[in-house]
């Protein structure tokens, strides 16, 4: 897989002030294979430590001086570490909180050594030791599955690509880039970015085996709940986690979860699909200016699953809907809503781990599905899940907020009409640029 976190990658090897990196991310969406790639690409040897494969490593870190653990490594690994020639990775890191402990250790004594930890269970293990990192000794990134563009790129679709990284509002995409790129849009949709998947439907073409893959990825995300669950909290998590795909795109309320269950028992739930990265949640804010996050209500949010190839195949839409015109508007537009959302995250600088946000008026009488930041300008965000639809809520937006532009997500081609950009759905990772 062609990753676009590559690039970040080599910049912070070349950092001259570089600190340990974490790389942060749900189970399966490529942090393993993308550093491993990366340390024999760009180093003259890349030595992996898997906590989970082999706890012995484990031993390593009973002491907390690197030079020690160095050469208990070399030990174990039979290979050789030296500065600046050398990918220390170090694999499920939550596994061996001691690990987490040393990196801190490694900035101060062996700043030369390139060291990059990647775990998907990592607040478990913070909260469980009780410590934080200390400021400036450690960098996170944060890795998420294949955007739309980078599903592109390794289909073979690289002019495509440049297309959308071209187009501007006065050389917008022409009819035909436009209809192809809406065609394998709706491919996207139904494969998603979680690698294995997408690897599988270019080895195999067959969306059958596709979505086998998919089937097993889910499953393997409810076996994971019993490493950080207990017996009487596993029963919660696996409810939620089967529910959050179908409660996409519409204000959260615990009863739909399980109207039988305590909300304080959901809530915890909530939390740790969360830190896991299989849900993200976006807030309701009342947008009233700069930053977005000042007007920010915890109490008041939507849900986001982790992928929308996962998310059609626990929703087990029919491949006989998906090729009906109306496709988008499944699920009450959820799907549009679940695709701009995670490209809006996938856009973001692996640096970021920023909040989605969203808007409505008391009463749901105008609703805004996303709502973004321009340098220090607000600019509101509605999604159409088809090609028409009225932008009443939008214009409501902008004349209350006074925003000097607004953006309808949809089917459209790119145009610019009386303070509104109309945005295909296959460009929202260029929103940034092109606003």
């Amino acid at each position: 897989m062609d990753r676009a976190i590559e690039k970040e990658l080599r910049e912070w090897k070349d950092k001259p002030n570089r600190l340990p990196l974490i790389l942060r991310g749900a189970r399966q969406v490529g942090k393993s294979y993308t550093v491993e790639l990366f340390g024999k690409q760009y180093f003259e040897n890349c030595v992996v430590v898997n906590f989970e494969l082999k706890p012995d490593f484990c031993r390593c870190f009973e002491d907390l001086e690197p030079e020690k653990i160095l050469s208990k490594i070399e030990l174990l690994t039979n290979q050789s570490i030296h500065d600046k020639k050398t990918l220390l990775f170090l694999d499920e890191i939550q596994n061996c909180p001691k690990a987490l402990i040393a990196l801190r250790y490694f900035k101060e004594k062996k700043p030369n050594l390139h060291v990059i930890a990647a775990g998907s269970l990592l607040e478990f293990a913070l909260i469980e030791e009780d410590f934080s990192f200390p400021v400036g000794r450690v960098e996170f990134m944060y890795m998420r599955p294949l955007n739309f563009q980078e599903y592109l790129l390794n289909i073979g679709q690289q002019r495509l690509v440049e297309v959308l990284r071209q187009a501007t509002l006065k050389t917008p995409p022409d009819p035909l880039a436009h209809d192809l790129l809406i065609k394998l849009l709706r491919e996207y949709m139904l494969v998603g970015g979680m690698p294995a998947v997408v690897r599988t439907f270019i080895e195999t073409k067959s969306l059958l085996e596709t979505q086998r893959v998919q089937s097993i990825l889910l499953e393997s995300y409810r076996n994971d709940f019993g490493k950080y669950a207990s017996k009487a909290q596993f029963k919660y998590l696996r409810k939620f986690f089967e529910k959050a795909p179908h409660l996409v795109g519409h204000p959260f309320k615990y009863v739909k979860v399980d109207p039988e269950a305590r909300s304080r028992e959901l809530k915890v739930a909530l939390e740790q699909l969360s830190w896991t990265g299989l849900i993200y949640q976006v807030f309701h804010t009342s947008a009233n200016g700069h930053p977005l996050e000042a007007d920010l209500n915890e109490k008041k949010f939507k849900l986001l699953f982790l992928d929308i190839g996962l998310m059609q195949n626990a929703n087990r839409i029919d491949f006989s809907e998906i090729q009906d015109a109306d496709f988008w508007k499944l699920n009450e537009g959820a799907l549009a809503e679940q695709l701009v959302g995670q490209e809006l995250m996938a856009s973001l600088s692996p640096y970021e781990n920023r909040k989605l946000y969203y808007w409505e008026k008391e009463q749901g009488t105008h609703e805004i599905d996303y709502v973004t930041q321009s340098g220090t300008e607000v600019v509101p965000l509605e999604v159409k899940a088809g090609s028409q639809g009225r932008v009443r809520s939008l214009r409501y937006f902008m004349n209350l907020k006074n925003c000097p532009i607004g953006v309808k997500i949809s089917q459209s081609p790119l145009s610019y009409t009386d303070g509104v950009m109309n945005l295909p759905l296959y460009m929202v990772n260029q929103l940034s640029r092109l606003l």
